[in-house]
């Protein structure tokens, strides 16, 4: 299954997402995430986190989504957003997925330096709780919308 996972900046959540879904799966998804505004680079806290973590940091970069609208991009089979509701951040939409789904976090890289660390963590830890919940999931064996009401189901929760 390949997710795209989309936020504005694309530096810290839909980074650590796209890590947790790719590298907790075994193999059963491939996730990508850009941004509507990208920051172009990914911030160093999400990358320490990442490392620390385990995760493999190489090739982690803040990219467009334009980069997963031309003919040679992979075929998404659904769009996670992730978007906060501080500073009235305002969340892309992705047109043609047929899943779609909201995990809002708040932005970690929003936070001050001298919070970051306990920022990051936090934001990882609910999406590492809602990514495990998707990911034990046997979605490869549920109809669409099924897997449309889960994947809402797990961002309200």
């Amino acid at each position: 299954m390949n997710i795209l996972v989309l936020c504005t900046g694309n530096s810290a959540r839909s980074i650590l997402l796209e890590s947790i879904l790719t590298h907790r799966s075994d193999a059963r998804i491939m996730a990508y995430s850009a941004g509507s505004q990208p920051a172009g680079r990914v911030h160093p806290q999400s990358l320490r986190l990442l490392a620390q973590k385990g995760y493999p940091i190489d090739g982690l970069s803040s990219q467009s989504w334009d980069d997963y609208t031309n003919d040679d991009a992979p075929h998404m089979d659904a769009v996670i957003t992730v978007c906060g509701s501080a500073a009235g951040e305002t969340c892309p939409m992705w047109p043609g997925a047929p899943l779609r789904a909201h995990w809002g976090v708040e932005d970690p890289a929003a936070a001050s330096e001298p919070d970051w660390e306990a920022a990051f963590e936090d934001a990882y830890a609910r999406l590492y709780k809602r990514a495990m919940t998707f990911i034990d999931l046997p979605f490869e064996d549920m109809s669409s919308d099924i897997l449309q009401q889960k994947l809402t189901q797990i961002g309200q929760e």
